[in-house]
């Protein structure tokens, strides 16, 4: 509890700092005290995500903490509208609430869109995030993505060595790029390639890379790249993946299929906060 909480008070710092909270102290000083009922509405149906930083950014400035286990239950779940009851001072709910309700939603669309994509597949295949993330929040982002379902692709640049179209131009093509990873002598730091064409999977196949990116290949070319297969090897297959389009992709021999459209642009889901007597 100690390195999570030391994670969400740097974001509520930030957060306060950017919403003008230290600016008017006349103001945060002479805002009513007195404990209100704060009504949490979940007005559509969708796969709650962020709880525990939406309760914590709360008790973050009380004594007396509010006992959100038996709301905590709900993290993961999905559900259809409902409403959540607590007693917050109003002080602190007031400044709080925009924050806090904007975090929650955005984690539970990024949640609610990963488990929606998942249910449209049959075999199984893991649903991958991107590093197309907001600038810090990436962390609460891919953790919304593990709360629907799906799997952290990769965290920073250098967990995994992503070989892509700019690293072949500049290294002078495919090989040569493979060797500079490889000379940095990181025992454990496992590659993937993207991959544009058969013949090039032909040629990563021949290098011994074993994670390969099949990236806007068309059906026929991923059938031809599911025959080239070896063992060993894994497939993902990455593009402009969405709802319309995911099943084309579902086959026996996919292993993964990432999705930059489940933190860019997550089907956007419906919660408010209202405090009242």
């Amino acid at each position: 509890m100690l390195l999570e909480s030391v994670f969400f008070n740097k974001l509520i710092q930030q957060s306060l700092e950017e919403d003008g909270f230290y600016n008017n102290y006349n103001y945060v000083q002479n805002l009513p005290r007195k404990n209100v009922i704060a009504r949490l509405k979940f007005k559509s149906d969708m796969t709650v995500a962020g709880l525990p930083v939406f309760f914590h950014f709360f008790n973050y400035f009380l004594d007396e903490k509010i006992d959100a286990g038996e709301y905590l239950s709900l993290e993961g779940e999905t559900i259809s509208p409902r409403e959540v009851v607590f007693t917050v001072p109003f002080d602190i709910g007031l400044t709080l609430e925009r924050t806090a309700l904007n975090l929650l939603t955005r984690m539970s669309s990024i949640a609610t869109t990963t488990r929606k994509l998942k249910s449209l597949l049959k075999n199984d295949i893991a649903i991958l995030d991107t590093r197309k993330t907001t600038p810090g929040l990436r962390a609460l982002e891919k953790y919304a993505v593990r709360v629907g379902g799906g799997h952290n692709h990769r965290f920073t640049q250098t967990d995994v060595f992503m070989i892509k179209d700019n690293h072949k131009t500049v290294f002078g093509g495919l090989e040569k790029a493979i060797q500079f990873f490889r000379d940095q002598k990181l025992f454990y730091n496992s590659m993937t390639v993207e991959i544009h064409s058969l013949q090039e999977l032909e040629q990563a196949l021949e290098l011994g890379v074993e994670h390969l990116m099949l990236d806007n290949f068309s059906d026929i070319d991923i059938d031809k790249a599911l025959e080239m297969k070896k063992e060993g090897v894994t497939y993902e297959v990455s593009g402009g993946v969405n709802f319309d389009n995911i099943s084309k992709y579902d086959k026996e021999g996919i292993d993964a299929i990432s999705v930059g459209m489940i933190t860019q642009n997550p089907q956007r889901v419906d919660i408010s906060l209202k405090l009242g007597a």
